[in-house]
């Protein structure tokens, strides 16, 4: 009886078109609200994985660092090789500059690598570099600041240095002429635009650094997480390792918060839709309260009769979710797939518009579709079975 009724209260009832039409519309407001949920999460799990992967190779998986300013050693750095053969490691020496080129000024910062240490743990830096050297006073520039300077290979600018000479009775920054050699492209303005690449030896002369001792140590390693807490057992107390993660902690948790409100804004949309199915079913109830009654007088049951239309809400409702799903899987197969959003490369890390749903992410999606569709179907359901028998088959 209970897949009989349900059925026949679904087909569309011409004596009454306006009780069809919001379960029609109940039905779409749930599909789009799910689709629009499940793209939305993918861009954002997107953009948040296209900033994660150019963050983890520009700012590095870990780097050691000394608190105290007393700098890594030589031996600490064999230590470190000598303990962990299958991590990669590169020294550096870094400084805060002013680039000077004609009449143009820009703050940046510079590092001294080793250039095949360096290659070995950044990608960016290997494509830029290919197969120069930096030997002499070279540089490898961001593209933003070749740009930005009108730069070709081969030209020379004047890097200021934050350390000063003594000049008579005052202080001169120290200045040197560097040649730029090529240049690299990370995808990220910030970094395009301020960081410059030089040779450790040629830096460690220019600030005065004694043979074998540097400012810090990039690594690579596969699994961070995991290697952080390791490096830093065996680290003096002088040094200290610090992760990727931790250098850039604001901004994951600002993403994080995005993330999480634009959800539920989101799902509001899914909330509203459900109210389309509440006033269905109330008015399904409404035009049905006679045959509720002749039913319930004839021996069926208030469960038999609470399920008829806990049911009918439920086929709307998870109509909805699953015709939801399929155009939210559609739509971010069909977005990732083809360049039909194109973004400027140069604020947001890439041309293309990031795609990736999470599975976390799309089972809340159901979940969350899932209980507020039951909620919007047990109200007019429990509804059903409080109609007065008696007073019904008397007066209607």
């Amino acid at each position: 009886m209970v897949k009989y009724l349900v059925f026949k209260y679904l087909r569309f009832d011409k004596t009454q078109p306006f009780i069809s039409l919001c379960a029609i519309l109940a039905f779409l407001g749930v599909s789009i609200g799910v689709a629009v949920l499940i793209i939305a999460m993918a861009i954002m799990n997107g953009f948040d994985k296209e900033f994660e992967r150019k963050l983890f190779t520009m700012n590095y998986p870990i780097t050691i660092l000394s608190p105290f300013k007393e700098g890594v050693s030589k031996e600490d750095l064999q230590n470190l090789k000598a303990n962990f053969k299958d991590i990669k490691f590169s020294p550096f020496i870094s400084s805060q500059v002013i680039i000077k080129n004609t009449n143009k000024l820009e703050g940046g910062m510079i590092f001294g690598v080793n250039l095949d240490d360096e290659k070995e743990i950044n990608s960016v830096v290997k494509d830029g570099a290919k197969n120069i050297n930096l030997d002499n006073f070279g540089i490898l520039i961001g593209k933003g600041l070749k740009d930005e300077f009108l730069i070709k290979d081969g030209d020379k600018i004047t890097l200021l240095f934050a350390k000063n000479d003594a000049a008579g009775f005052s202080l001169m920054p120290k200045m040197k002429r560097f040649e730029v050699k090529s240049s690299f492209s990370s995808g990220l303005i910030a970094y395009d635009k301020s960081y410059i690449y030089a040779n450790i030896n040629d830096l460690a002369k220019i600030l005065g650094y004694k043979n074998g001792k540097f400012d810090g140590i990039h690594i690579y390693s596969k699994d961070p997480f995991k290697d952080k807490d390791k490096i830093n057992a065996v680290l003096p107390d002088r040094l200290v390792a610090v992760g990727w993660w931790e250098q850039n902690g604001n901004f994951f948790s600002a993403l994080a918060l995005e993330k999480r409100a634009l959800f539920i804004v989101l799902m509001l949309i899914i909330l509203v839709a459900s109210l389309n199915i509440i006033s269905s079913l109330l008015m399904t109830v409404m035009n049905r309260r006679q045959e509720i009654a002749l039913l319930l007088s004839l021996g069926a049951s208030k469960s038999e009769v609470k399920k008829v239309f806990f049911y009918i809400g439920m086929v709307i409702g998870g109509g909805g979710m699953v015709f939801g799903l399929i155009m939210g899987i559609l739509g971010v197969w069909i977005l990732g797939s083809f360049d039909i959003v194109n973004l400027p490369a140069d604020v947001y890390g890439s041309s293309k518009l990031p795609m990736e749903l999470s599975k976390f992410d799309l089972i809340s999606i159901i979940i969350g579709s899932f209980i507020v569709v039951t909620l919007s179907s047990y109200y007019p359901a429990k509804k059903s079975t409080q109609v007065d028998v008696l007073s019904t088959l008397r007066n209607e």
